[in-house]
């Protein structure tokens, strides 16, 4: 109730207004929330692009992490409201809404993506970055502004918010408005990614869905009346991960982004051998294994599409090559492959490499699989929180137990595994007609973007 008192103190006397194209709104009316996003940690997410490679594919796709954040924050707003206007807790320990958790739970979910990279997955596989633990010590590192803002509030407010973003919070309501099968962050990004990706299939009845959504003792469920509106969700967000956060483009270009920073690192390691000019000092701490959160901080979308500009020009092949591949939309070619034909894969690197590729750069498998959605199971690495559904007698029910929609989706896996390889060697090179054999060759292996055993001639 304290960090409420204090929260509520620095109240603004006239609410701030973003317009938003998702939202219409979003509603700011506490210092402590306007100082968190004037923060430079919280405005670099202006330079983060949300989806990475995927406005390659989609070229509307330019919106940054700042808007999807601002735009759980609203979400979260509003589920606030609609819990202390509809279940207002009455007493400690009655399941119901104790409006003293906003201050944290808005805080949280403002903050929740504070500590994204530049093409963050792409960054982190390479780097063995985590941006769940660098959000974590933007939060609560005293040297940091958004630290000093929160602990306005209280001296240990900072580790309440940053437990929300664990998952270690001990109020589930909390947790699950950030974080569950159906929370804040997902209902915006799947409406804010349709939206800017020109596509409608994300689209479902956000209000809806709130209106539904109502607080208990082990977190949140819905009205079993909103029953249709849980799907439709549920379906938006398959079809958002086949048909738009798998395409095959975004992945070819995340696969050249992956391999581009590779040979950066391994030019960075072997200085004698290759490139003598190569000087990407903010990169460097990366290289090294030792870098600050300022180092961190400094890096954004516009920083490494700098150098890449720069590796068009670099004396290694490899390297230029990439860094154009990546610069000026030069997907890698894909083909879906299974059990039955994954042995053909030495096969096909064999033939690139025989082409003049060399395969540990051009050359890559990348698998893409989502549930829709996941009943609890807890002998699993990570298990979900299931929906569960309030039947007029109070009594629960969980969501795929009484639809046949959901239950059709539930536990299986959506997606495909491809193998990534360079468009040439399906359209052959003008230059290069000395490979045509070899282009051949391998084509026959290659039919409707599937690997295929080819026939043996008689």
């Amino acid at each position: 109730m304290e960090h409420f008192e204090r929260f509520n103190a620095e109240k603004l006397p006239r609410e701030k207004v973003f317009r938003d194209p998702i939202h219409g709104q979003i509603i700011v009316d506490n210092q402590i929330i306007m100082d968190l996003i004037n923060t430079p940690e919280f405005q670099r997410l202006r330079r983060i692009k949300q989806l990475g490679t995927s406005s390659f594919t989609f070229h509307g796709a330019e919106h940054s992490r700042f808007g999807h954040c601002l735009g759980v924050y609203e979400i979260t707003r509003q589920m606030c409201n609609n819990f202390q206007r509809n279940y207002p807790s009455q007493h400690p320990g009655d399941g119901l809404w104790d409006d003293s958790q906003r201050p944290v739970a808005l805080c949280a979910a403002l903050l929740h993506d504070l500590g994204h990279g530049p093409y963050s997955h792409t960054f982190e596989h390479i780097f063995h970055t985590n941006h769940e633990q660098i959000t974590r010590q933007l939060i609560t590192s005293p040297e940091t502004n958004i630290n000093k803002i929160l602990r306005r509030v209280a001296p240990d407010f900072p580790h309440q918010v940053a437990s929300v973003i664990d998952h270690t919070y001990p109020n589930q309501q909390v947790v699950q408005m950030i974080s569950s099968q159906v929370d804040a962050d997902r209902m915006d990004y799947l409406q804010r990614d349709s939206y800017y990706t020109g596509t409608n299939y994300g689209k479902f009845d956000l209000d809806r869905v709130l209106h539904v959504m109502r607080p208990v003792k082990d977190g949140i469920a819905f009205e079993i009346s909103g029953m249709h509106a849980v799907e439709d969700y549920i379906i938006s967000r398959l079809q958002m991960y086949l048909q738009v956060y798998f395409h095959p483009v975004s992945r070819a270009m995340e696969v050249i982004l992956d391999h581009l920073l590779m040979r950066a690192k391994h030019i960075y390691e072997h200085p004698n051998e290759f490139a003598p000019e190569f000087t990407p000092y903010m990169l460097m701490p990366f290289f090294n294994k030792r870098f600050t959160l300022d180092d961190y901080l400094a890096l954004d979308d516009g920083v490494l599409t700098t150098y890449f500009n720069h590796w068009t020009h670099s004396s290694d092949d490899v390297l230029n090559d990439l860094a154009d591949r990546f610069l000026n939309r030069r997907p890698f070619k894909s083909a879906i492959y299974d059990q039955q034909t994954a042995n053909l894969l030495p096969t096909l690197r064999n033939l690139i490499q025989t082409a003049g590729f060399d395969e540990r750069y051009y050359t890559a498998v990348n698998d893409s699989f989502k549930l829709p959605y996941d009943t609890y199971n807890p002998k699993a690495s990570k298990p979900q929180t299931q929906i569960e559904l309030v039947q007029p007698n109070g009594e629960f029910i969980e969501l795929s137990q009484v639809s046949t929609l959901v239950a059709s989706v539930s536990g299986r896996e959506a997606g495909d595994q491809r193998f990534f390889f360079p468009k040439e060697m399906l359209q052959g090179h003008e230059d290069l007609e000395i490979f045509e054999p070899i282009y051949e060759q391998f084509q026959h292996y290659i039919q409707n973007n599937h690997i295929i055993k080819p026939k043996e001639n008689k």
